[in-house]
């Protein structure tokens, strides 16, 4: 028998994220953007700083897709960032951490990647 010994923090519940939007929440120091996408709750965590801005914003950013990807569209520069890798589509260099996110007794849970 295996022990999950990942840290996992709580930041809210998950009723408190409206469909196709994002929140973010401080987790043990690092700025994390959670998205939830569909009316379900199908949850995914990125790094909420924009690489090429400098700043905490692409939990204000907006939730779409591009082709199969699922994607936020930062507020500023207008990159797209698969929610599942974090990858940034138009400059790979911008990419940013996924973590794994996950929902317990109606809370948000966040374990950093």
């Amino acid at each position: 028998m295996t022990t999950d010994t990942t840290a996992w923090t709580a930041v809210c519940a998950a009723t408190d994220i409206l469909p196709d939007t994002g929140v973010c929440a401080l987790v043990d120091g690092v700025h994390v953007a959670i998205f939830r996408v569909g009316h379900e709750q199908t949850l995914f965590a990125i790094d909420n700083v924009d690489p090429k801005a400098k700043a905490s914003v692409l939990s204000r950013g907006l939730v779409g897709s591009l082709g199969d990807r699922i994607v936020v569209a930062s507020p500023l520069y207008k990159n797209h960032f698969d929610l599942r890798s974090g990858e940034c589509i138009e400059a790979p260099e911008h990419s940013v951490r996924a973590h794994t996110v996950r929902v317990e007794d109606g809370r948000v849970l966040v374990a950093l990647a």
